[in-house]
């Protein structure tokens, strides 16, 4: 691992200073701490036809290099571009049937479909939907430009933490030989609208429903206390919803 640290704009200066007064490198490199061959290079490529040093223009320079030695991308490349542009705007297919054509082809690129991904999803391809009419890149992939997720990753979103775990209910429930243990669940209009609240009762099949304004937690749960005023309390032994969040009150 390189410990190299490239000059500051302070460094330059003194540098700029001791040149102009006439020092020897190995003195520049003694007062700022630098060898004398980084004095060298830097007093080499900075100076001008004239002889002269500029500690801003080579700072300037400097910059501008930095941005030329990053390694570049590799769709940045105009015939690869082309190319998984054509196979996959033109011709429909995945990144995955992309890269692994070009393997098996011994095409002179070698891209992965990671790469093809990322490039999608950065808008690198976006210039073409509007040459090409289609609604935008993204959604030319199979998946419609839905959300990537890890293998093995689980979904959380819209998910309520759970106070108890289903294998803690009583047997009972699962055999449905008992009145009293009830299933919650809500059956969704229009987003944002009217749900209609269900509870059913695993034994008997019978079914308490109510309906709320919104698919909203406090509502629900206001709605299910309803449904369960008027019901007799040996008949209420455990309530099992699911893990939606207009479940979230159940508590």
């Amino acid at each position: 691992m390189s410990h190299y640290k490239h000059l500051s704009m302070e460094e330059r200066e003194s540098i700029l200073i001791l040149y102009t007064e006439k020092q020897t490198l190995r003195n520049i490199s003694k007062e700022i701490g630098r060898s004398a061959s980084t004095i060298s290079r830097e007093i080499k490529r900075n100076t001008t036809a004239r002889k002269s040093y500029s500690a801003l223009d080579a700072e300037r320079k400097y910059h501008t290099r930095r941005k030329k030695c990053k390694r570049h991308k590799l769709l940045d490349n105009y015939e690869l571009k082309s190319k998984v542009l054509m196979l996959f705007l033109d011709q429909q297919w995945s990144p995955e049937e992309i890269a692994n054509r070009l393997f098996h082809e011994n095409s002179p690129y070698c891209i992965s479909y990671s790469t093809i991904y990322r490039a999608i999803y950065a808008g690198m391809f976006d210039a073409e939907k509007l040459s090409r009419g289609n609604r935008g890149v993204i959604r030319k992939l199979r998946h419609r430009g839905k959300t990537r997720r890890q293998k093995g990753k689980i979904e959380t979103r819209g998910k309520i933490s759970i106070s108890n775990r289903i294998q803690e209910r009583p047997k009972e429930a699962d055999s449905r030989q008992v009145i009293g243990h009830w299933e919650a669940d809500t059956v969704a209009g229009k987003t944002g609208s009217a749900c209609l609240v269900t509870i059913a009762d695993r034994c008997s099949r019978y079914l308490l429903a109510g309906k709320t304004a919104k698919k909203n937690s406090l509502l629900v749960a206001e709605k299910m206390i309803s449904l369960f005023s008027n019901l007799p309390n040996n008949y209420l032994k455990s309530i099992t919803p699911d893990r939606g969040k207009e479940f979230g009150k159940h508590p």
